[in-house]
């Protein structure tokens, strides 16, 4: 009885995802519509996706997603191999940004992204000049995130809806460059003794704070 209870496959186990179709739904057919893998079908799917998107072809994730992607761009500064990247491309993909702007190096290490990498746009430019410069030309407002005299508190502040925030590596923080391209930098409230919060963390608080603003809640999952 108690082999009963844990399903009728390995893959309720302790483990994401669903088993080959026709082990998951033995009395339909193997569906071939064409958004999905015949593949994934026929061996099960293990990734690290939402149920909505089981056994769906990787580029008609990204496909779908495109759909209802978010007017906001997330740019890390990397002039010294970055560890947080992987973080906040993961969190960006969470949360549906459009793209991530990776400034500096081009090589960042990935494991952190959780192979998320895979449905998030990602966008390299040399400098923190040529990220701003793009954003001009896109009329996205960059606001800048770090805790620097005089910057706003981001709880009070109001994060325009078509928007790039920028973070600088974990340590130095943005960039002058990057302070004087943006049109405000805001802070993240603190009250304990460090001087700042990891990179990927205070990227995700920021992400979070104009999701509350802009999105459509109605539309997540």
């Amino acid at each position: 009885m108690l082999d009963s209870l844990k399903g009728p496959t390995e893959w309720n186990e302790g483990r994401h995802g669903v088993g080959p179709w026709a082990q998951e739904h033995p009395d339909e057919p193997v569906p071939d519509a064409p958004h999905l893998d015949p593949e994934l079908l026929e061996h099960g799917d293990r990734r690290n996706v939402v149920d909505a998107y089981r056994y769906w072809r990787r580029e008609a994730i990204v496909a779908d997603i495109d759909t209802r992607r978010h007017p906001l761009h997330i740019a890390i500064e990397n002039f010294e191999h970055d560890a947080n990247i992987g973080t906040v491309v993961r969190t960006a993909n969470a949360f549906a940004v459009d793209t991530v702007h990776i400034v500096g190096r081009k090589r960042w290490n990935r494991r952190g992204a959780m192979v998320t990498d895979r449905y998030q746009h990602l966008m390299h430019h040399e400098s923190t000049e040529a990220l701003i410069e793009w954003a001009l030309a896109q009329q996205l407002t960059v606001v800048a995130i770090d805790n620097t005299p005089g910057s706003v508190p981001l709880e009070t502040a109001e994060l325009p809806q078509r928007c790039l925030l920028l973070f600088g590596q974990e340590g130095p923080g943005v960039t002058r460059a990057a302070q004087e391209g943006a049109l405000m930098t805001c802070s993240i409230a603190q009250f304990g003794s460090t001087r700042s919060i990891n990179a990927g963390v205070a990227a995700g608080i920021a992400m979070h704070a104009w999701v509350r603003q802009h999105a459509d809640l109605d539309k997540a999952w």
